[in-house]
């Protein structure tokens, strides 16, 4: 629980507004790797919302995990993925976490915000 405690301490990220009467419809946690920051040709990713499209790419399509990475109900779908990585594009970030994430060797912790089972928001904390 320590761990749980500060973890969520760290930098949040707000990616999207939230709606009302949105639901969590699910939540992971994961370390960004190496892995995580090229794509499948071997390119450098340079962008938040790649890294964890990939990431989650990395888990669900390829079976690339790192110790602490953690299944999600929502992800394994590429359309949902994708979704994913518009919502992060079209939202905020704190330049802390952002250079924490495209760094690697942080862990994300990403709660998935919608209704219906259809996502409308990610928040994503980043710790390092």
């Amino acid at each position: 629980m320590r761990y749980l405690k500060s973890f969520l301490a760290a930098g949040l990220l707000a990616f999207a507004s939230p709606a009302a009467a949105q639901q969590l419809i699910g939540a992971y946690a994961a370390f960004i790797g190496t892995d995580d920051l090229y794509n499948s040709k071997g390119a450098r990713l340079t962008q938040p919302w790649q890294v964890l499209r990939q990431d989650r790419a990395n888990y669900h399509r390829y079976g690339i995990r790192q110790m602490g990475d953690e299944w999600d109900p929502f992800f394994g779908n590429v359309d949902n993925r994708t979704a994913m990585e518009r919502m992060i594009m079209n939202g905020s970030m704190d330049p802390v976490a952002r250079q924490n994430l495209l760094q690697g060797g942080a862990t994300v912790f990403v709660r998935i915000y919608g209704s219906g089972g259809i996502g409308r928001y990610v928040d994503v904390t980043v710790a390092r």
